[in-house]
């Protein structure tokens, strides 16, 4: 699983807001939320206020690696 570290500088090229993560994951507002909190799931960038985003390759990245594990099971 990659490490979701926010202290490593990297490119971003798109931030995705929730619903379009929702609608790319699949999963609902709780179940995102509590696989941020564990640690499963990459942690959105504040934009100000209540405001969040996800970077896009953080979403991609995380389809391919559970798309790896689901064929390994």
């Amino acid at each position: 699983m990659v490490d979701y570290d926010p202290a490593v500088p990297r490119r971003v090229t798109r931030l995705v807001r929730f619903k379009e993560v929702q609608h790319r994951v699949g999963l609902g507002r709780s179940t995102i939320y509590r696989w941020m909190a564990e640690g499963k799931f990459p942690k959105p960038v504040q934009l100000g206020g209540y405001a969040v985003a996800w970077a896009e390759e953080d979403i991609s990245t995380w389809i391919e690696e559970s798309a790896v594990k689901s064929a390994g099971k």
